[in-house]
């Protein structure tokens, strides 16, 4: 994959570097979701057609750079050492949240699995929310039966805040348990980095 000139959004971890989608992305998008193991916990493992990607899927990823003055959005995720792209991260308000409570979320290929690298992108955006978007709290979601979604957003430092069922379109095993909230807040951040919060104090101790 050819590196894409740096943007204004973009940001770099040990191994990954995130950066913005371009209009050229989407056969990246479509070979993602082809994988059953990929949506399975997000549409039971159905894929998502090439034309929902060219009409809905990546007009709406590029989109969110100028809908969000803060830098929300999503980020195209590339390993640095292949330069091959192994998924994405997003981080907007979710539905129902203040403009200063974005979701953080994320989908990657199979082959990017069990390395580390979902939390190492997880963490750069968290990061990324409290010191330069101005965030007040991090929220994010999955279902009770996603052990390893619910452990990445552990290590990212997450902490889970509470149980509740909402109705999804696709019938998934384990849907019967519910999902679960995680959320971090910017106090929780600073103090757990022992740095003073940005345009604020330093944390109690």
């Amino acid at each position: 994959m050819t590196p894409d000139a740096p943007g204004p959004r973009d940001l770099h971890t040990e191994r990954l570097d995130l950066v913005d989608f371009t209009a050229d992305d989407v056969d990246l998008l479509v070979e993602l979701d082809a994988d059953p193991a990929v949506t399975h916990f997000i549409t039971g493992g159905l894929p998502t057609s090439r034309a929902e990607v060219v009409h809905e899927v990546l007009p709406a990823f590029l989109a969110y750079p100028e809908r969000f003055a803060a830098g929300y959005g999503f980020w195209k995720a590339v390993e640095r050492a292949t330069g091959e792209f192994v998924g994405w991260f997003h981080l907007r308000p979710g539905e129902g949240h203040p403009a200063d409570e974005p979701e953080l979320g994320y989908r990657l290929r199979r082959s990017a699995w069990g390395r580390g690298l979902a939390t190492e992108g997880s963490r750069a955006l968290v990061d990324a929310a409290f010191e330069r978007m101005g965030a007040r709290r991090v929220v994010a979601e999955t279902m009770v039966v996603h052990v390893a979604s619910r452990r990445v957003l552990e290590k990212a430092g997450l902490r889970r805040v509470r149980t509740f069922h909402a109705d999804w379109p696709y019938p998934i095993p384990g849907d019967d348990q519910g999902d679960v909230e995680y959320a971090l807040t910017r106090e929780e951040w600073a103090a757990a980095r022992g740095t003073s919060i940005p345009g604020g104090t330093s944390p109690v101790a």
